[in-house]
């Protein structure tokens, strides 16, 4: 792919690492003279000190070619006039980050695939990681919603049965549902189905309409304190 970043701070720095070293091909725009420097010396991309919000600067980053532009700035409206330049100039796939929740509709309406406040989610990862030590990694799906993983323990009620005992003993709720495991020694994930065994070890990934409540977490024997509040302080 042929990827412009606007932008190499704490979020653009990371993400043409990622880039450069998955065999892309980057094209960095950073207006800071020292930060532009370090970044060509660091990475195998091409590296403009330029002020991306300039029509000119984005010509330069031959936008043509371009696959995605990817907007990092710490500056909503930096991210919103580069967003509409690039718009103007048709790369087909526009991404920014955004950094007051208020200004999401705004990027929306203007057709920019966002991500909210990338220091919000990595505190909330790290509350997370306190609150339920047990889950390996987890996603947030809509308002209450998450996708989760997390290792089968020893005496957890479900291991040993199949889907569809734990089913018939009432363990999974209408809302929970098990999307894949992962087994050591199995080469690939297991797709399961009713008759698909819990094995103690076994990382699940499950996905949970009401959350990874302690309720949820207690089938796979990870026993929490049952009152706990989630990451804007409510009851869980």
């Amino acid at each position: 792919m042929y990827i412009i970043v606007i932008g190499a701070g704490d979020i653009g720095t990371p993400l043409i690492e990622i880039a450069t070293t998955s065999g892309n091909e980057v094209v960095v725009v950073e207006r800071d003279a020292a930060r532009a420097e370090q970044i060509a010396s660091q990475f195998d991309c091409m590296v403009l000190n330029a002020d991306a919000t300039v029509k000119e600067s984005l010509l330069d980053t031959d936008p043509g070619r371009a696959d995605a532009l990817v907007t990092t700035t710490d500056q909503d409206a930096t991210n919103v006039m580069v967003s509409l330049l690039a718009q103007e100039l048709d790369v087909p796939a526009i991404v920014s980050v955004v950094h007051n929740p208020e200004h999401m509709n705004l990027f929306r309406q203007i057709g920019v695939s966002t991500m909210e406040n990338p220091q919000r989610l990595i505190a909330e990862s790290l509350f997370r990681a306190v609150q339920r030590p047990t889950i390996v990694d987890y996603m947030r799906v809509g308002d209450v919603a998450e996708v989760f993983e997390i290792t089968v323990g020893e005496d957890a009620p479900i291991a040993g049965l199949t889907l569809t005992e734990a089913d018939d003993r009432g363990l999974l709720r209408d809302d929970v549902l098990i999307v894949a495991i992962e087994r050591e020694h199995a080469e690939t994930p297991i797709t399961p189905r009713g008759g698909t065994r819990i094995e103690y070890g076994d990382l699940v990934t499950v996905y949970s309409g009401s959350g990874a409540t302690p309720e949820v977490t207690d089938i796979f024997g990870h026993y929490e304190d049952h009152v706990t509040t989630d990451f804007d302080g409510n009851d869980l």
